[in-house]
């Protein structure tokens, strides 16, 4: 799984040199990070839209598809502010053993 997000991330990164008429994500560098910003929203919305759904009708096609796309917009987002895939993989694996109420917890000590 990993092999496919460092892939992407690699990608990703090729794309911000390249012609905003040649590829999607090049467009959306060119056009900032609060055009990416609206798609994370976006697609954060339409996944829950189809988590909803999945839940009434028991198929999570939708909602597979929609994830997907949050991901990726995600994974532009981390891009353009400099960031690797990676940094996030790490967060989660320090997430380990933590209770969640505990990693919460130690957010709001943080702040």
């Amino acid at each position: 799984m990993t092999d496919v997000i460092s892939q992407l991330g690699q990608i990703l990164e090729e794309r911000k040199g390249a012609s905003a008429d040649s590829s999607y994500v090049a467009s959306l560098y060119k056009n900032g990070l609060n055009k990416i910003l609206e798609k994370v929203g976006e697609e954060a919305v339409e996944t829950i839209i189809a988590a909803k759904d999945a839940k009434v009708s028991g198929d999570n096609k939708d909602v597979i598809y929609e994830t997907a796309d949050l991901w990726f917009h995600s994974m532009v987002m981390l891009a353009e502010l400099g960031e690797e895939p990676s940094v996030v993989l790490e967060e989660l694996k320090r997430r380990f053993n933590l209770s969640g109420l505990e990693e919460k917890a130690s957010r709001s000590l943080e702040n």
